[in-house]
C-alpha cells in the first residue's frame, strides 16, 4: 500500500526591523536576553518542532555578522535545517513577500505549509506550535490569538474617544501564523501594491479568505520596547516549579456496542452509563489537571445533574481544563495513564490512542504514557462491572514565591 506523505512545514522568521522603540543599540532581534540573542532563541524555539523540516529567515543585508553570531550558538543539527537567508525590504509586508520568494525558490519540494513568526517573539512554546499545525490543516489560514481584557476605546486625532468596542469580539494577535503555502505566496503577491494590511492574516483577509483563530499563549510576547526586555529578563530570572496532579475515575458498564477510551471510539459489547461520553481515560485526566491547579474535580465544573452534559464529548472537558492552566501560566510536560479493566483490550487501538491524546494536549507521543492492566479478576473491573483509569500530569509553573499557581 503506497504511504500518504507527510504534510511539508517550512517556517519563516522576519528578523529585518530596525526595532526603535526598544531603545538605542542592537536591533532588537540581536539583543541579549541572559547572555544569548533573542533571535537565536526564536530560532531554537522552531526549530524544536521536527514537523518544520527547514526555516529561512528574512533579515537586513547590515546584520548579516549578527545573524551569523545567532546561527553559530545553535547545534550543527538544528544548523542543517536552517537554508539561506534573504533580505528584507522597507515594510514587514514586503520582506514577508521576499522570504516567500526565496522559500519557493530554494526549497527541493514545494512547501504544503508555512509558519510565519517575528523574530523578535523567543518565547513561543512547542505547545502552541502544535495546536497550529494541527489548526491550518483544517482551515488552510490559523492564527494564535488570546482574549482581550482591558477595555478598548477608538479615538480621533485629537485623542477624544470615538466609540468603545465590544471586547468580547476582539482578539490580541499573535505568531506564528499558518498558512497554506500556496495560497499565502499568492496573496502577498497580489497585495504588492496595497499598503496598510499590518500582518499575513489581513493579507489573505483582504482577498476574502477566512482566517481562523487558536488560542495564543500569554507568554508569547514580542519583545517590542525597553520594559519588555526588563520584564523578559525577569521572567528568564524566575525559578519554575514542577508539580504533579492526580487523577482517577471509573464507570460502570450498561448497555451499548461501544466505549470511548482517550477520545477513541472502540466497539465492545457493552458501552458505559454516563452523563458525558463516558471517556474514563479524559475525565481522569481532568482531574488530574485540576487537582494540579487546586480547582476542584470534574464534577464540580461540569455536574452530572446539568441536562447540557449529557452526551458532550470529553474532549470539551479537556480543552476547559487545559485553558484554565494556560491561564495560570502552567505548561503540561508529560502525562501518564494507567486503564484498568478485564475489557475491552486496547491493545489493537493503544497507538491511536496515544496520538489522539498527544494531540488534545499538544504534546509530542513521546510524552504520553498510556498502560493497561487487570485487576486478576477481583473486584468490580474483574467483574467486568466497569472500568476505571488513573492519571498523572507533570506540569510547570512559574515560582511565584507563595507556590500560589
Amino acid at each position: 500500500m503506497t504511504r500518504i506523505a507527510d504534510p511539508l512545514f517550512v517556517a519563516l522568521i522576519v528578523a529585518a526591523g530596525r526595532g526603535q522603540r526598544a531603545g538605542a543599540g542592537l536591533p532588537k532581534q540581536y539583543r541579549l536576553l541572559q547572555g544569548e540573542r533573542v533571535l537565536t532563541r526564536s530560532l531554537r524555539a522552531l526549530l524544536a518542532e521536527p514537523h518544520i523540516t527547514s526555516l529561512l529567515c528574512v533579515i537586513h543585508p547590515d546584520d548579516l555578522d549578527l545573524y551569523q553570531d545567532c546561527l553559530a550558538a545553535l547545534s550543527e543539527s538544528d544548523r542543517a535545517r536552517i537554508l539561506t537567508p534573504a533580505y528584507g525590504r522597507a515594510s514587514r509586508q514586503g520582506s514577508v513577500f521576499a522570504g516567500l520568494t526565496a522559500l519557493a525558490r530554494s526549497t527541493q519540494q514545494s512547501p504544503d505549509y508555512v509558519l510565519i513568526h517575528d523574530g523578535a517573539r523567543p518565547f513561543v512554546s512547542r505547545a502552541l506550535i502544535l495546536r497550529g499545525l494541527a489548526d491550518v490543516k483544517i482551515h488552510a489560514a490559523s492564527i494564535p490569538a488570546l482574549s482581550v481584557i482591558d477595555t478598548l476605546k477608538q479615538v480621533d486625532e485629537h485623542g477624544s474617544v470615538v466609540s468603545t468596542p465590544h471586547r468580547a469580539a476582539l482578539r490580541a494577535v499573535q505568531t506564528p501564523q499558518l498558512f497554506r503555502f500556496d495560497l499565502i505566496y499568492k496573496a502577498h503577491q497580489m497585495a504588492q501594491s496595497i499598503d496598510g494590511l499590518t500582518d499575513d492574516a489581513s493579507v489573505i483577509e483582504h482577498f476574502g479568505h477566512a482566517v481562523h483563530v487558536f488560542e495564543g499563549e500569554a507568554r508569547n510576547i514580542k519583545l517590542t520596547t525597553e520594559d519588555d526586555f526588563k520584564q523578559a529578563e525577569r521572567d528568564l530570572s524566575m525559578p519554575h516549579l514542577t508539580l504533579t496532579g492526580y487523577g482517577y475515575d471509573v464507570h460502570a458498564f450498561g448497555p451499548g456496542d461501544h466505549v470511548w477510551l482517550a477520545g477513541i471510539r472502540i466497539a465492545h459489547e457493552r458501552g458505559i452509563r454516563a452523563h458525558s461520553d463516558g471517556d474514563v481515560i479524559l475525565h481522569a485526566l481532568c482531574d488530574a489537571v485540576f487537582g494540579v491547579m487546586g480547582d476542584g474535580d470534574i464534577g464540580q465544573h461540569f455536574p452530572p445533574s446539568d441536562p447540557q452534559w449529557k452526551g458532550v464529548a470529553s474532549s470539551y472537558f479537556v480543552a476547559y481544563a487545559l485553558k484554565k492552566l494556560h491561564a495560570k501560566q502552567g505548561r503540561l510536560l508529560h502525562v501518564d495513564v494507567n486503564l484498568v479493566a478485564e475489557a475491552p483490550r486496547i491493545g489493537p487501538h493503544r497507538s491511536a490512542m496515544i496520538h489522539a491524546l498527544a494531540q488534545m494536549l499538544s504534546l509530542p507521543p513521546a510524552r504520553v504514557g498510556l498502560k493497561a492492566t487487570t485487576s486478576e479478576q477481583l473486584g468490580f473491573t474483574g467483574r467486568k462491572e466497569g472500568i476505571a483509569a488513573t492519571v498523572v500530569v507533570t506540569v510547570a509553573f512559574p515560582d511565584l514565591g507563595d507556590h500560589d499557581v
